[in-house]
């Protein structure tokens, strides 16, 4: 279970995949581990050794759909 924010080495958590809402141009792309009881870990697909945040399920819900409506 993850109890931290952010996780320096976001490679050394299994399962990540990309976010369906994240864009699919150049390889921008956030990805997201499903699952974690404590909320929700992401990370920029660029830097997959670089930090991940953990985004609690509330405030990730309220991300993607606050996304979803920017749609151009």
């Amino acid at each position: 279970m993850i109890s931290e924010r952010v996780i320096p080495d976001a490679s050394s958590l299994e399962g990540w995949r990309k976010s369906s809402y994240s864009g699919g141009s150049n390889g921008s792309c956030l990805e997201v581990i499903d699952g974690y009881v404590t909320g929700v870990p992401v990370r920029d697909s660029k830097d997959p050794q670089g930090p991940a945040i953990v985004c609690g399920r509330v405030a990730w819900a309220s991300f993607v759909a606050f996304a979803a409506g920017c749609e151009a």
